[in-house]
């Protein structure tokens, strides 16, 4: 009896010296903890953790049967293993530090603030998109269009031509005609232009992509799962036309439901809907039909 009241008193003097800083502290361990779990089940650091769990094991064992070459070796590995985590979890760390920079955090949309006319450039060039894709659905011509938002695409806008063009179906669709020099590879659109064409884009590097899909596709995934952009694919072989976001691809969209879709991820009033909808996990899904 004694000790339960023992144990008793020390929690309410717990009680009495927690200070709201210690909730809040509590609340960013949570997350961050929350986070890494989240970051390791959608990647494949999983593979990478479960390998870190075996060599702590070994570790163990070499420390408890006095192996000292296996000790010694596992004990500098995991002292600088801070740096080596960095190392190896390098895309992992770059895309969390991308998303928490994308999150809502000091986040500025960059629609609710642009003017009249950069809103009307904007709608111009979702209805190009449309227009083209449609019609390079119909001639199964190959195509992959990628819509700059908050994450600037400087450094893949360097691996193509700069065009820095109205856009309009005809453009488009020339840009991607099969012996055009620019048709291999992406165009990329930044603030309602066509800015770049011929453009290379990563491929995703997730085991969860289905084996029917291209590079074009690949490439598409990729480039979502390394930034905000939200990329149309047409399908040279079947003329599907899809919407890569957060790396997530929907499938087999019409007019309709691509202009719906675009206006959905790309204007002010429906993009955080969008996105919600979308989510952050690589798989496939079909777009709706008309």
């Amino acid at each position: 009896m004694d000790r339960i009241i023992a144990v008793w008193n020390m929690f309410l003097q717990l009680i009495r010296q927690f200070r709201p800083s210690d909730a809040l502290d509590i609340l960013l361990v949570s997350f961050i903890i929350y986070s890494a779990i989240k970051l390791i089940r959608e990647t494949r650091a999983g593979q990478l953790v479960k390998g870190i769990i075996i060599l702590l094991i070994i570790w163990g064992i070499s420390y408890l049967l006095r192996m000292y070459m296996t000790e010694t070796i596992l004990a500098y590995f995991f002292q600088y293993s801070l740096i080596v985590l960095l190392i190896v979890f390098q895309p992992e760390v770059r895309r969390a530090l991308e998303q928490l920079g994308r999150s809502g955090i000091g986040k500025k949309d960059w629609l609710i603030g642009g003017s009249d006319e950069a809103l009307r450039r904007r709608k111009r060039a979702i209805n190009a998109v449309v227009e083209a894709a449609a019609q390079m659905s119909k001639q199964k011509t190959g195509a992959l269009m990628v819509f700059e938002r908050e994450t600037k695409l400087g450094d893949i806008i360097d691996t193509g031509t700069v065009i820095d063009a109205l856009p309009s179906p005809p453009i488009i669709c020339n840009i991607f005609f099969n012996k055009a020099p620019l048709h291999d590879g992406a165009m990329i659109l930044r603030d309602g232009m066509v800015y770049a064409a011929g453009c290379i884009l990563p491929l995703t590097k997730s085991d969860n992509v289905s084996l029917e899909l291209g590079t074009r596709h690949r490439a598409a995934i990729g480039m979502s799962e390394n930034s905000d952009a939200v990329v149309v694919v047409v399908s040279e072989e079947t003329g599907q036309i899809s919407v890569v976001v957060n790396g997530v691809i929907t499938r087999n969209y019409t007019r309709e439901t691509l202009r719906s879709a675009l206006e959905q991820y790309l204007l002010a009033d429906g993009r955080e809907q969008g996105e919600k909808k979308q989510g952050r996990i690589p798989s496939i899904r079909r777009g709706k039909k008309s």
